[in-house]
């Protein structure tokens, strides 16, 4: 591991100039490459205290032995350079888009005298006409099928071309339709290539003439009794509206757009584009990339525009008009006007705020999201990712054993009220729904930091009482979700003792939080599990007496897998709280009634469905309830129309807060 002290260079030779800098291993091998407006105030901030910086720009600076950089005049250079010296480096602490899959094109050879239409994978080449991406091969081959029926394109090779052409005799397309078999002369070359137009425009979306042409042809057959032609115009009408059934059509007619979209955490980005071509999705894309230092959304943005369409610049086609996205980068301007000269002619870079561009980007992002859930579950899945998280765990923390009982509590409040904590446990990498518990804080709790280790105190010595004295808890009772977990206070069904303690105790906070359980472990004289803090912020591991935290690599298994644990553990804290503070809302909107006990509340509640239903009930419909009177039914009217609720900040959205 190098010391970046010794290759620092001396401030007063950085320029202040834009420009492009590499960092370089010991073996020359280039690690990273990125660009400044000020050269100078960015590299200096790499060679700042090694404590203070992002853990991967740490491992970065530390794995390199030497920086250079290359001085240019505009930011519109230094990003066009900086995507050069990616692609021909390749260096491994870029992030680094690539596609999950190859995307298949349907690509027309223009260049050729007798064009071809066929579909393609790999680079684009010139003279040829590419549509696409698509999602998949077989629907670029559903759609060209419909559609050579009508146009009689040629889809054959060049052998099968030239052979059909020495033999005088077509291929089986040229015998049933499907091909103008320019190969034995039944159309010029002229009249084939005119019809590669019409099937060009077609799938370019100008689609209305054409068909409205082949109506007006089939009602003139009509007409002169030639009912064999109107019949098989008919069908290559129906043919047609059927191919445009395939590519949905989502913006106005001659709209050319890209629709990028990214969803994800501190470590991982899901990114997903759509590609809209005349108004149509052609095609789709997706990464799931690793997120940089503290990125923020527009810097993922930038990122991955110079990176995409660096590539895409090999032909000017592949750039669209317009480009959506999430969030603009800083430097969007000089973005916009590198777009502009990689396609000639000028792109729009914006974040689309409504309409239609905006519901579609909802979609994208919708897409982006599943796509990121699915990631996340084939990683956690996969059982040679856990055998190597829990390894992974072992070595980093200095277990003794592999812990392959994890144990993780998280605590919910808003604003110091409701109170609850959850406890999520994972056994061999995988949830245990059967053995997780959720908690109501018996102590009082305010709005602060100091009441967070507190409940934190509380539910840990709560947990382990139970487990020293050998206590029994009631089995879990089933959520409306499916899942089980019940109040450690629960006292009904038959008992079941409580599962085994955990290898590893994880609580969701830095240090304060860990050595508040930890020493709550100390006080029970249980020495036989290891406790560790997860802090949101950074990720950073923290053990009980230790200064300085434990960090995990952003990319390995065993940081993946505690943060599953804890994001189960907030998720599973939220659900309870927001249960909580829904049944106490209730009972004070009908606390207070003559003639209303607990008996009856539950039942009106019941009976609806929830106050807000009950609120909207006629003094009938409230007396149809088993138990309440004509006379408690317009008590129950009266007091709920003067139950007029009270928000001291009705602009601002409650936020629940998980510590």
């Amino acid at each position: 591991m190098a010391d970046p002290s010794t290759y620092r260079p001396a401030a007063g030779t950085i320029p202040t100039d834009p420009g492009v800098y590499k960092f370089r291993d010991q073996h020359r091998r280039v690690i990273y490459v990125g660009k400044a407006k000020n050269l100078r105030q960015r590299l200096t901030s790499y060679f700042a205290d090694l404590a203070g910086l992002h853990p991967r720009t740490r491992q970065m600076v530390t794995t390199a032995a030497s920086v250079e950089w290359t001085v240019v005049g505009t930011e519109v250079e230094a990003l066009q350079l900086e995507y050069n010296w990616i692609k021909e480096f390749d260096p491994r602490f870029n992030v680094r888009y690539r596609d999950d899959k190859t995307y298949p094109m349907l690509a027309v050879t223009l260049n050729e005298e007798y064009p071809r239409v066929f579909v393609y994978r790999g680079p684009r080449k010139p003279g040829v006409r590419y549509f696409g991406p698509y999602s998949h091969a077989w629907a670029i081959r559903e759609t060209v099928d419909l559609l050579t029926r009508v146009f009689g394109v040629r889809t054959c090779s060049k052998g099968v071309f030239r052979r059909s052409e020495q033999m005088g005799r077509p291929c089986l397309l040229g015998y049933i339709d499907k091909c103008s078999a320019p190969c034995v002369g039944r159309v010029s070359a002229a009249e084939h290539r005119e019809i590669v137009e019409d099937f060009c425009d077609f799938l370019a979306g100008r689609t209305d003439g054409l068909i409205r042409k082949l109506e007006r042809e089939m009602g003139s057959a009509a007409e002169e009794l030639d009912f064999e032609r109107a019949a098989r115009l008919r069908d290559d009408v129906s043919a047609l509206r059927r191919a445009m059934e395939k590519q949905a059509v989502v913006l106005g007619t001659g709209t050319d757009a890209d629709i990028i979209a990214i969803v994800g955490d501190e470590l991982e980005s899901s990114v997903k584009m759509f590609h809209v071509r005349d108004g149509r999705v052609r095609g789709e894309r997706g990464w799931v990339v690793e997120v940089q230092e503290n990125a923020t959304l527009g810097d993922q943005v930038g990122t991955f525009l110079l990176q995409f369409y660096g590539a895409e610049s090999e032909m000017s086609s592949g750039i669209p008009r317009e480009v959506l996205v999430p969030a603009l980068p800083d430097n969007a301007p000089e973005l916009e006007t590198w777009l502009t000269e990689q396609r000639g002619s000028h792109v729009s870079l914006r974040v689309p705020r409504r309409g239609d561009k905006r519901t579609l980007m909802t979609t994208v992002e919708r897409n982006a999201t599943e796509a990121m859930a699915r990631h996340k579950l084939q990683r956690a899945g996969d059982l040679t990712s856990r055998s190597a998280a829990l390894t992974e765990l072992q070595e980093a923390l200095g277990l003794d054993d592999a812990p392959l009982r994890i144990e993780c509590i998280d605590i919910s409040h808003v604003q110091g009220t409701d109170v609850v904590a959850s406890l999520v446990v994972f056994e061999d990498g995988v949830s245990r729904k059967s053995d997780y518990r959720h908690y109501s804080i018996k102590e009082a709790a305010g709005d602060g930091h100091s009441d967070d280790v507190a409940s934190i105190a509380e539910v840990t010595r709560r947990r382990f009482e139970r487990h020293r004295d050998g206590a029994v808890t009631p089995p879990p009772a089933e959520s409306p979700s499916g899942e089980t977990a019940a109040d450690d206070e629960t006292t009904s069904r038959k008992p079941k003792k409580f599962a085994y303690p955990p290898n590893l105790f994880v609580v969701d906070g830095g240090a304060p939080q860990a050595h508040a359980a930890a020493s709550v472990l100390d006080d029970l004289g249980v020495t036989d599990v290891a406790v560790v803090g997860l802090a949101k912020r950074l990720e950073e591991v923290w053990i009980p007496g230790d200064d300085e935290p434990v960090i995990l690599p952003r990319n390995s298994e065993a940081l993946f897998l505690l943060q599953r644990v804890r994001d189960e553990a907030h998720r599973f804290a939220i659900t309870f709280h927001r249960s909580k503070r829904s049944k106490r809302m209730t009972a004070s909107a009908l606390d207070g009634i003559a003639g209303l006990g607990a008996g009856r509340r539950t039942a009106l509640v019941t009976h609806f469905g929830s106050v807000a239903n009950l609120k909207r009930a006629t003094v009938e419909e409230i007396a149809e309830v088993k138990g309440i009177g004509p006379a408690t039914a317009q008590a129950v009217r009266d007091a709920l129309d003067e139950d007029t609720p009270h928000d001291p900040h009705p602009s601002t959205d409650t936020k629940e807060t998980v510590s």
